[in-house]
């Protein structure tokens, strides 16, 4: 199976004063960071959907070149709009599945992302990590759940093919960086200290 990761990172990033792909894991940004802990064994294809700043965050983010660079000129639309960019991206591809996964979470573990790529290639159709009964990311979503993607309303956006097909879902453990988001500076501070 050719599965394909997509970082979401178009956003603005208001309550954090800028673009959270910039924001700093160490030495990293989150979007590089996020970029290379997604480079797993079982994932063909990484790409980045930019949007806000975009040519900022690329100057900036120091984005490894084997990630495939999208600009999303909606972004301001939702996320939801990010997602069918990259999903476009990754079916020009060829991908059969997608991993979507927010910027704002880099401290996923790798053997969360493992877990979901595990569950796609079993023929799972959507995969959704949880850790502590909350559902984390990335989320997975195989070719037959794109219909649904697509379709899905802004507002709502992928967690609609969640609440909509509940049969289609597999659970795998996920790790405490699974849904670690950071939106906020205390959520930076809490999380990153």
């Amino acid at each position: 199976m050719r599965i394909a990761v997509v970082i979401l990172a178009a956003g603005e990033g208001r309550r954090m004063g800028g673009p959270k792909a910039l924001l700093h894991v160490g030495a990293s940004t989150f979007l590089a960071r996020t970029a290379a802990l997604l480079a797993r064994p079982g994932v063909a294809i990484r790409i980045a959907v930019l949007g806000h700043e975009a040519d900022r965050v690329l100057a900036e983010s120091e984005i490894q070149e084997e990630v495939t660079i999208v600009r999303n000129p909606r972004y301001r639309e939702g996320m939801l709009t990010s997602v069918l960019t990259g999903l476009e991206a990754a079916e020009a591809a060829g991908a059969e599945a997608v991993l979507l996964h927010p910027v704002d979470h880099p401290l996923v573990g790798t053997a969360t992302v493992d877990r979901v790529v595990t569950a796609l290639e079993m023929g799972a159709k959507v995969v959704v990590p949880s850790f502590q009964n909350r559902r984390g990311h990335p989320g997975g979503f195989a070719r037959d759940a794109w219909k649904d993607l697509r379709g899905a309303s802004p507002d709502r956006g992928a967690r609609a093919v969640l609440a909509d097909h509940p049969e289609w879902v597999v659970h795998v453990e996920g790790d405490a960086g699974c849904v670690a988001g950071v939106d906020t500076p205390e959520d930076y501070e809490r999380h990153l200290r």
